[in-house]
Formats: structure tokens, sequence, C-alpha cells
């Protein structure tokens, strides 16, 4: 039986029905707001070429590990799936695929990815059924046939989108070819990269050989002596910022972080660089350079941002099969108390410094991260990230964080997702799920209507362009180092 895809305009916000009319007045305020996406990882080569997506499969299914991860987990194959190998692209028919995605779709229910697909489906391609096995087909062939059009190219969907500013992600030892393509490209789309180190700091990642070689090559320095590898990385934080970064990203296993002596680091690097790798080095030494990174902010302005507590990888027989980031990232609890120490004690009351600290771990939200935030200056708390980015998620983000750090020491909404598509989706559950907080506050009188309309305007988009400071001008490095 093919049903019709039934999209509320009521979606998320309060059953009771005062409040929900509260809800809908402060939603209606930023509905149309530009959205400011500053960290996600979306492929900067799409605004570069233009050129159209392929299919329904390669845009939406295969690099989404929201979607493989859930029927993963119910026996269906990564290949059959289309999720690239360590061979390759599986040659799995695209048709196919999607099919093995619509007969599985119940699956979904009662997820954000369900949410999510079903605003791309009824938003972005107008389709007016449910999916299903029934109705694969027709999704397939409706959804190619509209990338097909110029319409549907990633430069048009930007900015009918309404996409002010969109981040990605890259590490030190790329080239940023792409950001330089977008920026000589003429086109106005305002599209920036963020500085992303950890291959080149994770001795226990299985990358970092190779990142150091061309670590090594975009710099010209000696990567492999503790002075040429920070000041490699000085280098390479000017080129980002060049190329608009206003931000770096951190995501280590743990929030340690660490203040040696220069000796100490100094003998630290040069022992893990000869191969003497321990768990206790390799943790030591990406604490410590959470450190050095936030010295080097102090100069250049880059806001931290710090991304701890996953189990990257852990089902040991998909990274040998098929790689890292395939949906195999595990949570676990994480500590910052102790963890921030000896950063804080050394840069806590610095106000040319700027982190903005997630969690994976709810359990430290009114524990630890509130009354940290809710102290230090130089922290920002970033929003419900990752497992967490839904609606019980960001409720559950406002109410533990709320009492103790307020809003202004939050950052607003980051959708950090690879399925561009999914962007004005994601950022309008956060509108309706803070639409629907505020309404809660108005309703109990804790709140009066114009103070909420003021805080969902600032909590929707001020507070994200400050936080990443997006609202200043941004100065071009090298020009004022050459200068100097």
């Amino acid at each position: 039986m093919v049903r019709p895809l039934m999209f509320h305009d009521d979606r998320l916000f309060p059953a009771e029905e005062r409040t929900r009319s509260i809800a809908r007045e402060l939603y209606a305020t930023v509905r149309d707001l530009p959205i400011i996406s500053p960290h996600g990882h979306t492929d900067p080569s799409w605004f570069a070429s233009n050129a159209p997506f392929q299919d329904a499969t390669d845009l939406l299914l295969a690099p989404d590990h929201y979607l493989y991860r859930m029927l993963y987990s119910q026996g269906i194959s990564l290949d059959a799936l289309k999720v690239r190998s360590k061979s390759g692209v599986p040659a799995t028919d695209a048709r196919e695929a999607w099919r093995l995605l619509a007969h599985n779709f119940h699956l979904f229910r009662g997820t954000p990815s369900w949410i999510w697909l079903n605003h791309v489906f009824s938003q972005v391609f107008g389709i007016e059924v449910f999916l299903s096995g029934e109705t694969s087909d027709f999704y397939f062939d409706t959804i190619n046939e509209a990338l097909a059009t110029d319409a549907f190219r990633p430069r048009a969907l930007f900015d009918r989108f309404n996409i002010e500013t969109l981040a990605t992600t890259e590490g030190p030892h790329e080239t940023l070819k792409h950001h330089h393509a977008i920026r000589e490209s003429g086109w106005g789309g305002h599209v920036i990269t963020a500085y992303r180190p950890d291959a080149v700091i994770d001795f226990e990642d299985e990358r970092s050989g190779r990142a150091f070689e061309r670590f090594a090559e975009v710099t010209g320095q000696d990567v492999y002596s503790w002075q040429g590898y920070l000041e490699a990385h000085r280098i390479r934080r000017g080129a980002f910022i060049d190329a608009g970064a206003t931000s770096s990203d951190h995501g280590h296993p743990t929030a340690a972080t660490a203040d040696l002596a220069d000796g100490e680091a100094e003998a630290l690097f040069l022992s893990l660089v000869k191969g003497e790798v321990t768990a206790e080095k390799a943790e030591l030494f990406r604490a410590q350079m959470l450190t050095e990174m936030a010295k080097m902010s102090l100069d250049d302005g880059l806001v931290m941002q710090i991304h701890p507590g996953s189990h990257r990888n852990h089902n040991a027989g998909l990274l040998d099969s098929h790689g890292r980031d395939k949906g195999a990232d595990i949570p676990g609890q994480t500590e910052y108390v102790k963890a921030l120490k000896p950063l804080l004690s050394k840069l806590g009351n610095d106000p040319r410094l700027s982190v903005i600290l997630f969690t994976l771990d709810e359990t430290s939200y009114s524990r630890e991260l509130a009354p940290l935030a809710g102290h230090y200056p130089v922290l920002k708390l970033g929003p419900s990230w990752w497992f967490h980015d839904s609606p019980e998620g960001m409720m559950r983000f406002r109410e533990q964080v709320t009492e103790t750090a307020g809003f202004y020491n939050t950052v607003g909404f980051n959708d950090d997702t690879r399925a561009f598509l999914s962007i004005p989706a994601r950022h309008d559950v956060a509108r309706r799920v803070d639409s629907g907080f505020l309404a809660r506050l108005v309703a109990e009188h804790r709140m009066d209507l114009v103070e909420a309309q003021e805080l969902i305007v600032d909590l929707t988009y001020t507070l994200p362009k400050r936080a990443y400071k997006l609202d200043q001008p941004r100065l071009n490095l090298s020009s004022v180092q050459a200068a100097q």
C-alpha cells in the first residue's frame, strides 16, 4: 500500500496547545534565517567543480554513516549498500542498494535520520509518497532526474538552502586545492575550511606515517624535529586561515591536556618519531598538543574545537576491510575537570583564546561541562553532538546545561555532517526544538515573549557567528606576516 508522506507543520513542537502556539510564533521568527554551518565534513570538491551529483545512492546512502550503520546492524553488508571499501567502490547496482534502504526504511522510525530523510524527500525533492519497497524505484528515478538538472547542482542547492557559511574539515597534510578553486571560480558561496591536525598528532593513527610525509612536503619543514614540527603547524594554520578557516578541530580519544616543559615535550616527540610508541606516550603527546595548539591560537586567533570521547573504528574487522569512519565509532565515558586542568591553568583566563567543548558523554553536562563553561572565560559548549544530534538529545542538552552555564556560554547549533542535503533538515530540527524549549519557559512565566524572541535569534544565528568569529573581518595572515 502506497501511503502519503505526511510531514506535519507542527512536528517537534510541544503537545500542549498553549505552549505549542508560543513555539510556532518563536519558530516563525527564525524559520527563514540564513544557515551558519561552521563545522562539518562535506566535500569541498562538490563546490569547486559544481558537477552534478551521481545518483540517489551515491548522494544520500553510501556516504551517510547514520544510515548504513543501522542497516549493517540488521545484517546488511556495506558492500550491498555501495559503501566504499579499501578495494574501492563495490560493483553494486545503485538501484539495488537503494531498494535495500527502501525495504528497510521502517528501521529508522523514531530516529533523527527518519526526520532528516523525510525532510529531504518532501522539501528538497517535492516527493509526496512515503518511501517503501513499492515506491523505491519511483524515488530513485525522481531523485536522479532532479539531480541531472542545473537546479540540483551543488552551488544551486547551497544558494537554495540559504547557507551563509559552510565549513569543511581538512588535515594539515592536505593541499586545500578545492578551496583555492572555489575562490578562483568567482562564485559567491562562502565555503571555508577548518584545521584538523589529528593525523599528524596521533601516533596511534595508522594514517600518521604517510600524513607526516605529506606534512613535510607541503610545508618544506623538517617535521621530524620538534621545532620543525611546530613551525610546520604554524605554516599550515596560516595557509588554512588564508583559505577562510576560523577554527581548528581536535578529535582526541579523551579530553586530556598537558603542560610539559619544552625539553620534556621535545624528548617525548623524538621518542615517538623513533617508533617508540606506547599507549601512554601517545596519549601524553596528544594532551601536550592540545596545549600547543592553544598557544598557537593566541597568535593566529583560530577557535579551538575539542571533540573527545569516541572509541573510533571499534569494529576491527570492518576497519581491515573498509577502513575508517564506517559507522563503528562508539561513545565512551569522558572526564573533563581533571583532563582540562593543565590547559586551563596555563591559558584559561587569556581573552585571546576561545575553546568550544563537545561531548558524547551526556552525564558530564551538568556535572562538569556546564560548571566549567559557566566559569572559565575561554570556554563555550558546543551543541549536542553525533549520537545526541536528535530532538531528545537537544532537549536534554538545554535542560542540563542552561541552569548553570546559561544560553550565552553555548554556541548555537552546528550540523557536523557529510550529508549535504540534510543540512537544512538538521538546522530546522534545532530551530524547532529550541523554540519548544523557550516556549515552555514563556508558558511557565520564567521568561517573557520578547526575551524569547530575542533569544531564539541568538541561538539560531548570532551565537554561532560570534563563537566561530564569522562576524569579524578576516585578515590574510600571510599578508600580515609579510608586512611584519
